[in-house]
């Protein structure tokens, strides 16, 4: 499963797409996931709705080798759809009490856990549970591939690098040379059309004010060879045609 997984983001909340609140799991994640050799095959941001939920669940564990962040709607009000959509979309509906969780919640709150926060221990069957490093209240995972974690940033955050460090092997380094051109990318589109196997290369073009188009062109593979030898194609490329480039970054 953990051979070249695709790490999927999912972020739920309302409140995020009418701007109430502003996402910060995002750029945290894709940086995560960097620092451990890995990147984001897609990120999703999507409403409180249960039916979109499960829909987006039962997509992203359609991917090959999926491997899930969600954020938020684990909590114990009326607007936490998370777990039971897990249950649904990951195990035919199944849920149940999960004792150590409901145990946890009983210490941590007393009588208070009733009649309410006892309800974050009603997890998908075969759920393990997930150190929550700020008031304890437990997040969740399935299958060592799909983690449910809460959405505040605080208390998400660390579990996502307790789940790098500790569940997720580190991938292989990414080697990565780009440049910034002045032309427009279609100068490139043929070399581009014969990239090798197992090597990304893209363009972002800009049409700079003043200085006419320029294009800001990316090659990166886990090949560190293969990658700086595909680069010096595009170098070469531009000497001959005596189009002005300059250097980015080399990783």
């Amino acid at each position: 499963m953990y051979n070249k997984p695709n790490f999927f983001a999912l972020i739920i909340g309302t409140e995020i797409l009418n701007r109430r609140r502003k996402d910060a799991h995002f750029d945290f994640v894709t940086q995560a996931l960097e620092a451990k050799g890995h990147r984001l095959a897609g990120s999703f941001i999507i409403e409180d709705d249960p039916a979109l939920i499960v829909q987006a669940l039962k997509f992203i564990a359609s991917q090959p080798n999926a491997v899930l962040f969600s954020f938020g709607g684990i909590g114990s009000t009326p607007d936490d759809h998370t777990r039971k959509c897990a249950a649904i979309a990951l195990r035919n509906g199944r849920i149940q009490t999960h004792e150590e969780a409901k145990r946890i919640i009983e210490e941590r709150l007393g009588e208070n856990a009733y009649p309410h926060p006892v309800k974050m221990a009603e997890l998908p069957v075969g759920a393990k549970l997930l150190a929550n490093p700020v008031n304890k209240m437990p997040a969740f995972y399935l299958d060592d591939r799909y983690f449910f974690m809460p959405g505040f940033p605080e208390m998400s955050h660390p579990m996502v690098e307790h789940i790098l460090e500790k569940i997720i092997p580190e991938g292989a380094p990414i080697y990565r040379f780009s440049l910034t051109a002045s032309c427009k990318e279609n100068i490139f589109i043929e070399l581009m059309e014969r990239t090798p196997k197992g090597v990304e290369v893209s363009s972002l073009p800009k049409l700079d004010n003043g200085k006419g188009w320029r294009v800001t062109l990316s090659v990166a593979s886990e090949d560190r060879a293969l990658a700086q030898a595909t680069f010096e194609e595009y170098i070469e490329l531009l000497e001959s045609k005596t189009i002005s480039y300059q250097l980015e970054d080399k990783v």
